[in-house]
């Protein structure tokens, strides 16, 4: 069975396919037009004059304070939207309490995000909240065509029946699964994926155009081999690159060549591909293809290099200097844990001898 899409998603749609769980079927919050699920209201208190957490400034008004209402944990009003707007620029999907000993380990709800943050932002959490939604969802894919924002159904296509066709090892004629057997010799179910929006067809695993015939690495070998984009669609290799570890296009609109994918956070060079993620000193950028193209000055990469080095050095301090202390401390260590060891022993001991004093008096 093919893939039918289930419409096209621009910023109204994504905030109404976002689905809120809540604990029961209670009132509902509206916040800009939109309807949210109301958690479980906190007890009214007295409030008291607090110190922030975030900033350290005392805060004397109701007014200026902020509760969340999972946790309890009280700021001020201007720290958490100045943290709700940064987790939100990050791509957060769930944003917690700011407090790191929070006992509780509160999340914020949507109507609290929405009174601390602007509109547009608003927006964009509801589209982060949206991609997590669906890459958490095997039934739904994006349409992987640039330009084509389509939340697409996989396993509906259109030439699906109540039967449908299954072919093994390259089989053709208007099937679309096919079952293959990879390298290391385990099941492949691949099925294909139709966008009535663009009328693409793509593989539900790859999101690559359709490939009947060979398996998802045969078919980017192929690709490979002919020139053509590894992903198989034609971005413009300057300006948009696939994370070599997921494969989400990633664009680079400006900044340096070192990479970070923010989905996998794997850490790669821009223009070879290459994998960065032990390269500490960025090494990678004094010799072969990529040298010199860092883009940044010698003397940050110096003094990037220099702060790299004195961390090591001093962690490397502190183990030595530290050493000798754990050598001396050591005897006394062992030395109470034997003694704690003992005299459990003896009082274990103690406890058997009353008992078989107490039954000989019997």
């Amino acid at each position: 069975a093919g893939g039918r899409c289930a419409g096209g998603a621009d910023d109204e749609d994504v905030a109404l396919t976002i689905k809120i769980s809540s604990a029961g079927k209670g009132p509902t919050d509206i916040v800009d037009g939109r309807h949210y699920a109301a958690p479980a209201a906190l007890p009214l208190k007295r409030f008291e004059p607090f110190t922030c957490k975030l900033c350290l400034v005392d805060v004397e008004a109701k007014e200026e304070a902020t509760t969340l209402q999972q946790c309890g944990c009280e700021f001020c009003t201007e720290c958490m939207k100045a943290y709700v707007d940064f987790e939100i620029t990050e791509g957060a999907y769930e944003i917690s309490c700011p407090d790191a000993q929070c006992p509780a380990q509160g999340i914020m709800t949507l109507p609290e995000i929405a009174n601390l943050t602007t509109t547009n932002l608003m927006k964009k959490h509801h589209r982060y909240r949206l991609n997590k939604e669906i890459e958490m969802d095997k039934t739904r894919t994006w349409c992987p065509r640039a330009g084509c924002e389509t939340v697409c159904l996989v396993g509906v296509g259109p030439h699906s029946d109540a039967t449908p066709s299954t072919s093994t090892g390259g089989g053709s004629g208007g099937t679309h699964t096919a079952t293959f057997t990879d390298s290391q010799g385990a099941q492949q179910s691949l099925c294909a994926v139709q966008c009535p929006s663009c009328k693409d067809e793509f593989c539900s695993a790859c999101k690559k155009a359709w490939h009947p015939n060979m398996t998802c690495e045969e078919n980017s070998r192929r690709l490979v081999a002919d020139g053509q984009d590894d992903i198989g669609i034609p971005f413009d290799n300057d300006l948009i690159k696939c994370c070599p570890m997921c494969a989400v296009p990633i664009e680079k609109d400006e900044g340096c060549a070192q990479m970070m994918c923010k989905r996998c956070k794997h850490v790669f060079c821009w223009y070879c591909l290459a994998s960065l993620d032990d390269d500490f000193l960025l090494r990678h950028y004094d010799r072969g293809p990529c040298k010199n193209k860092l883009g940044h000055s010698r003397a940050s990469v110096v003094w990037h290099r220099a702060q790299v080095i004195g961390i090591f050095a001093g962690f490397g301090i502190l183990l030595l200097v530290a050493s000798p202390l754990l050598l001396l401390a050591a005897p006394c260590i062992i030395c109470c844990k034997c003694r704690s060891c003992s005299g459990a022993r003896i009082d274990e001991g103690d406890a058997e001898l009353d008992e078989a004093t107490a039954l000989q008096s019997l």
